[in-house]
């Protein structure tokens, strides 16, 4: 199952990479927005994990322009931004989860196949 990982922090994104291969899940890196949209408009993904604080723009942004076109991918939202009001906008602004750096990797993986699941996209017990 292939995910889009919009992340600039080089180490982060290895680290995720390296964490959920092995998990059964195809990652591709995006380091901005310019580079999430190409993605996006080429690549079949299953969710998307997206990082607000991105070099060109912010994240909560490209949810928005997502969402406006009608794109329905599962989107969590993996940021250093911890506060209440953070959490709630970025929910509000069409996320389907939230996780705070600095995260557990296996609960971001039982989140992902919880929204996966929600999506019809895998079978309860995966």
């Amino acid at each position: 199952m292939r995910v889009l990982l919009i992340e600039d922090d080089r180490d982060l994104a290895q680290a995720l990479t390296a964490a959920l291969s092995p998990r059964g899940f195809a990652v591709d890196l995006a380091r901005s927005g310019d580079e999430a949209d190409a993605y996006l408009q080429h690549g079949d993904y299953a969710a998307i994990l997206l990082d607000l604080g991105l070099p060109d723009e912010d994240g909560l942004s490209l949810l928005h322009r997502l969402r406006g076109r009608g794109d329905t991918r599962p989107v969590l939202i993996l940021t250093a931004r911890g506060a209440i009001d953070a959490r709630i906008r970025g929910l509000n602004e069409g996320a389907d989860d939230y996780l705070v750096k600095p995260f557990d990797v296996d609960e971001l993986h039982a989140r992902l196949l919880a929204v996966l699941r929600r999506q019809g996209a895998i079978s309860a017990g995966r």
